[in-house]
């Protein structure tokens, strides 16, 4: 089949405008943090693999880390195992620990790996026991409430947060070549093991290898200003106003705290990009205008 010579021109200018910025992250590592819908869409997720083995080929470490609430709640209904949540967090005791396991270090995460090698690429599944990648610790929600002067600290079981990462493990699957995809599963000091937000471990794993970007795919366009309409680009400064008003509430709240969190400590940019895109992930780290909200400390 011969392309008609527009058709040619536009592809012409994509590879074209792609080029500075291969040349610009090469070398460079990228971390990723996949969710939402782009986990549950066929075609998203197909389109998902082959940025990531793109990435990789041109050069870059792409390092991927993934979420699976939706999952690990189908399964719990369907053994018939009740869930809650305290902001946001999943109540998680040793039957609830027993399937987030076998889902995100098991069916998830095989899943996505599967994929990215069906893509062409070498990736390896890892969650954050093996070889100690990710030591954490246990988790309590503070709850404060005018009428009691004490903070509540309410016990929501095996969820954890991160206390500290192991770089090296990463260090020799990139220098193998390799690309780590990991699941947010810790182990404490404690020998007990700790369902960790995804966010979270994706953002402190992008301050521990001093990442260029770190990438947090969502649901939603981006950051959005009190008129619905999408803001490209932001400063640490700017972000912290629209917490500070209100702009900013619930459900995006901790992933923008993480954001923050990670171009305060070392990272170039955080980016919160719309998932529900087909190779969002390609059209933010290629293309001029990107498919989401870039927040960087200027």
């Amino acid at each position: 089949m011969t392309l008609d010579r527009q058709s040619a021109m536009n592809i012409a200018s994509v590879l074209a405008e792609a080029l500075p910025y291969i040349q610009r992250f090469t070398n460079r590592t990228i971390v990723i943090k996949y969710g939402g819908h782009a986990m549950t869409d066929d075609h998203l997720k197909r389109g998902f693999a082959r940025d990531i083995v793109l990435m990789k080929l041109v050069g870059m470490n792409p390092v991927v880390v993934h979420g699976g609430g939706p999952q690990i709640g189908a399964l719990l209904t369907e053994l018939g195992i009740e869930s809650s949540f305290v902001d946001g967090m999943r109540v998680t005791d040793n039957k609830t620990m027993d399937v987030v396991q076998m889902v995100l270090g098991g069916l998830v995460n095989q899943d996505i790996v599967s994929l990215i090698n069906q893509a062409g690429g070498k990736a390896l599944g890892l969650t954050g026991k093996d070889a100690n990648l990710i030591t954490a610790r246990k988790m309590f929600i503070e709850r404060s409430a005018p009428e009691v002067q004490v903070p509540e600290i309410i016990d929501i079981g095996h969820v954890g947060e991160v206390e500290k990462i192991n770089r090296e493990v990463i260090d020799v699957v990139l220098a193998s070549d390799m690309i780590p995809v990991i699941a947010p599963i810790g182990a404490g000091a404690d020998s007990q093991t700790y369902n960790i937000n995804a966010d979270l471990v994706a953002g402190r794993l992008a301050e521990e290898l001093k990442a260029e970007k770190l990438m947090l795919l969502t649901d939603v366009p981006g950051i959005q200003d009190a008129n619905g309409q999408l803001l490209s680009g932001l400063g640490a400064n700017e972000v912290n106003e629209l917490i500070a008003d209100g702009t900013i509430t619930g459900g995006m709240l901790p992933k923008i705290r993480c954001a923050l969190s990670a171009v305060n400590n070392g990272v170039t940019s955080a980016h919160i990009i719309d998932g529900r895109v087909a190779h969002a992930v390609m059209l933010e780290v290629l293309t001029d205008e990107g498919v989401g909200t870039l927040i960087t400390q200027r």
